[in-house]
């Protein structure tokens, strides 16, 4: 070996003893090392900022109804469903509400579309208004947008807004966001869920859903899209929330067909009248089996009912076989154990074709013991004591009623405890905001939630106008936008407002009186009245001694009045309503409205 082997060993050999060195003071140290790995494994990863997204609820949350919700990132916008709500008790006077659309007006710019879930009046009837204030495209499935383009039509607004028909699993832009359509069940057909794909993550929004494995369309919800989402990662979970109070499933829409033969068998020799939504269209279609098989003809009666039952027809949703629909006017050359009608008036409205025939107030269908009526619908909260009122009335005419306490000829179209859980399963959501419903059941789907591992802070039950945002790791209520309910009277759209709903009540609770007199401008004297008008107070006729007491009142009141007072008519009237007022009130305990009325002669 050489002298330059020898070196390179050498070399070699301190190399060794070098690294035998470095490894025992690494023994030294290797619980300490351990330790430093195990925190670098526990340690969070680090947060990535996406651009955020804001959720927007305008309507749909702590009420039935009136379901509306903007999707905004960046600068683009676009807005989900828009709906409208049935009036309460105390709104007399008004015919529907709608969402305040102030923040869409305001961003007009941003607006990219509208997309709608279904075609039933909480998520369309209020399209019509908005799209008088902007006009964008509308995104839907073909009988949805049918039903819309019916509603534009009475609002002369057809022809002028772009429908765009969107089939399950197709995917429209808008703008940085993207919106894919997912097949579900309700009791309507074409009914959809929306993921939502953002920039800071995927949304679902599960629209109006049950989960019908043998629907009468054969088209099942699509439950294996959702759970690929899920399996993608799925940033919030969006799900309807109107049945969330009922345990274990939704029967599926079959049972009612059944019970119908049945009914369609013991109503032997009688007319059907069968009262259901005029947008049910699988109820109708099973009604037209029916009718079908045991050799009778259908009437339609209501507006809604036959435009939604011709709309139907015309883009092939409901199979009717040629001449079973017959016209109202040829109903009666028809012997009546061979009819069925098919009407509105499920909820009691005062309106509906059923409320007037209970009335005996239709032109054409009385009432008598040879009529048997099915109600098929449950009744929508706060409708039940209308509905009572009209079986009252129908069984005093010596028909026969059945509705849903007797026999199954409803089915909910909204999914149960069960189904709502088995959404969250599939989608697996980081965040969970429940949808549609009253307070009541929002805060029963989140405790669905809680049940189901998703943790009470990531769990948002959220206001009409607050602001969601999220940038994919974190989501909160951050702000508040413009949003309330606006009251459409006939033409008048907001034009009945608090004020005029408070003068309204107060009519129809204690009535009107209005106090007239006669000034003579140049002398400045009271040269007629004080006269009494009375309506909806008291029966004048029985109440003399008390109105001519009220004019005695009024008379010692001008007669007390300055000649200053006189001129003033403001302070002249008030003191004339406040005098008035206290007499009444001390006689009557009632405080009707007092309206003073100063005529110049």
């Amino acid at each position: 070996m050489n002298e330059k082997d020898n070196s390179r060993k050498n070399q070699h050999s301190n190399n060794t003893d070098g690294k035998r060195r470095y490894y025992k003071k690494k023994s030294a140290v290797t619980v300490p090392t351990v330790q430093s790995e195990e925190s670098s494994r526990t340690r969070k990863p680090k947060e990535v900022r996406r651009t955020p997204v804001r959720i927007i609820p305008l309507g749909g949350l702590h009420e039935i109804g009136k379901n509306m919700t903007v999707f905004e990132c960046s600068n683009d916008m676009f807005i989900l469903d828009c709906g409208l709500a049935f009036p309460d008790s105390d709104m007399p006077g008004v015919d529907i509400v709608i969402p305040d659309f102030t923040y869409i007006e305001r961003n007009r710019d941003k607006l990219r579309g509208i997309v709608l879930t279904h075609g039933h009046e909480d998520h369309i009837g209020g399209l019509a208004y908005l799209l008088k204030k902007v006009n964008v495209p509308i995104y839907g499935t073909k009988l949805t947008l049918g039903l819309v383009d019916g509603k534009l039509k009475e609002h002369g607004l057809s022809g002028k807004v772009d429908l765009i028909v969107v089939e399950p699993k197709k995917t429209v832009k808008m703008g940085c966001m993207a919106v894919e359509f997912i097949k579900v069940n309700h009791s309507i057909p074409d009914a959809v869920g929306m993921a939502i794909h953002t920039p800071a993550g995927i949304i679902v929004h599960t629209g109006d859903f049950k989960v019908d494995y043998t629907p009468i369309d054969g088209n099942i919800i699509d439950l294996a899209r959702f759970g690929e989402l899920g399996s993608r990662g799925v940033l919030a979970l969006m799900a309807d929330s109107t049945n969330a109070e009922r345990p274990g499933y939704t029967h599926t829409e079959r049972n009612v067909g059944e019970s119908f033969d049945k009914l369609f068998k013991s109503a032997e020799g009688k007319r059907i009248i069968i009262a259901t939504f005029s947008s049910n269209i699988h109820r109708v279609q099973q009604i037209i089996n029916c009718a079908e098989r045991f050799g009778r003809k259908i009437a339609v009666f209501g507006r809604s009912m036959i435009n939604v039952i011709n709309t139907a027809i015309e883009l092939g949703y409901l199979n009717a076989p040629s001449g079973i629909i017959i016209d109202i006017e040829t109903m009666n050359s028809y012997p009546s154990e061979k009819i069925v009608l098919i009407t509105t008036g499920s909820q009691g409205e005062p309106m509906s074709a059923l409320t007037r025939m209970a009335m005996n107030d239709h032109k054409k269908v009385s009432i008598t013991p040879f009529d048997f009526i099915i109600i098929s619908a449950t009744p929508i909260p706060g409708n039940e004591k209308y509905v009572t009122r009209v079986v009252n009335q129908l069984m005093k005419s010596g028909a026969e009623v059945v509705y849903e306490a007797m026999y199954e000829v409803h089915v909910s179209g909204h999914a149960c405890q069960e189904e709502l859980k088995l959404m969250l399963a599939l989608t697996k959501p980081k965040f969970f905001i429940p949808v549609h419903g009253e307070y009541k059941h929002l805060r029963k789907h989140a405790e669905l939630a809680y049940q189901m591992g998703i943790p009470e802070d990531n769990v948002i039950l959220a206001g009409i106008g607050n602001v969601i945002e999220s940038d994919g790791n974190k989501m909160s209520v951050v702000s508040q936008v413009p949003a309330g309910r606006v009251l459409v009277d006939g033409l008048g759209v907001g034009d009945v407002g608090s004020i005029v709903l408070r003068d309204r009540k107060h009519l129809a609770q204690d009535g009107l009186i209005i106090v007239v007199i006669g000034i003579e401008r140049s002398s400045n004297e009271i040269v007629a009245g004080p006269d009494i008008v009375s309506r909806g107070f008291v029966y004048v006729r029985e109440s003399e001694e008390l109105i001519v007491e009220a004019k005695h009142i009024l008379t010692d009141t001008l007669n007390r009045c300055s000649y200053a007072e006189l001129k003033e008519w403001n302070t002249l009237k008030g003191k004339m309503r406040d005098a008035l007022s206290d007499y009444i009130y001390q006689k009557t305990k009632r405080s009707p409205m007092i309206l003073p009325i100063i005529m110049e002669t």
